[in-house]
């Protein structure tokens, strides 16, 4: 029922999803909403997935409108909270300050022309990869796209629990404030259980190493990059986590394609 609950706070938090439910902010509910953030994140995957069959297989659409579509599907679902972190942590990087004034920049609710210049290099690229996935789908298309986000949100929950916070208050602050690093027992079984699922139902090994190799880069850059630029994470460094991590992995299938599955 904890897990439950749990993950019902990730989709209040990180989802456009309509949940009325009430749920208590004690901390358990919180260490389990941090323990279930890959759960999550397969969910929108699956989702992704789903829409892109239904758009492939059962309507007239071409492939710019599916990868429309799709690539609209991952800014409404998340309701955009992500892309937010992502303009508020290219604004405060780019203003090429110290650590307390690009801390700063990014309290400030102002978005600068670097935030809105990343964005755009963001969310068009991300387009440019969906759409060229549409013109090579196979079956195993839906496979990767459900995977993206299960390891994005993966590194989100690893980041907020290795490494420090910046400052005491924010979204960041309080899921790492609910649990401790012992609270990540359980993202080695979701890792190792996903793998090998996927790895002997598909029988392609090497794709799916690829995007966990990508994701664990994604990791160290982050937590190298954060801590030397912004003295530890915000909930908007692990926003732009997200993103950035996404935005390799999409990169990634879309040369899978090219290499590997052509």
């Amino acid at each position: 029922m904890r897990f439950l609950k749990g993950f019902l706070i990730n989709l209040q938090f990180f989802t456009a999803i309509p949940i009325t439910l009430e749920i208590s902010m004690e901390k358990e509910n919180l260490k389990r909403s941090v323990q279930t953030f890959p759960l999550l994140g397969l969910f929108q995957g699956c989702i992704y997935a789903l829409l892109f069959y239904v758009c492939m297989e059962f309507t007239p659409f071409s492939h710019l409108a599916v990868a429309f579509f799709l690539w609209l599907a991952t800014i409404i679902l998340t309701g955009g909270i992500h892309l937010d972190g992502w303009m508020d942590a290219s604004d405060a990087y780019f203003s090429y300050q110290d650590q307390a004034k690009r801390l700063e920049i990014m309290k400030d609710p102002r978005t600068g022309a670097f935030g809105v210049i990343s964005l755009f290099i963001l969310l068009s690229s991300r387009f440019l990869f969906i759409y060229e996935i549409t013109l090579d789908e196979q079956w195993l298309t839906f496979v990767y796209i459900a995977t993206i986000p299960f390891l994005s949100k993966t590194v989100m929950g690893v980041l907020l629990l290795t490494v420090k916070s910046a400052h005491n208050k924010g979204l960041g602050a309080l899921f790492q404030s609910a649990t401790t690093l012992k609270g990540l027992w359980i993202y080695p079984l979701y890792g190792a259980g996903y793998f090998l699922l996927v790895g002997i139902w598909t029988q392609t090994i090497l794709p799916i190493g690829l995007l966990f190799l990508g994701a664990a880069g994604c990791f160290i850059y982050c937590c190298q990059k954060s801590m030397k630029w912004f003295g530890g994470i915000t909930g908007d460094i692990l926003g732009a986590s997200v993103e950035g991590t996404e935005l390799i992995l999409w990169m990634t299938v879309w040369l899978l394609h090219y290499f590997v599955m052509a």
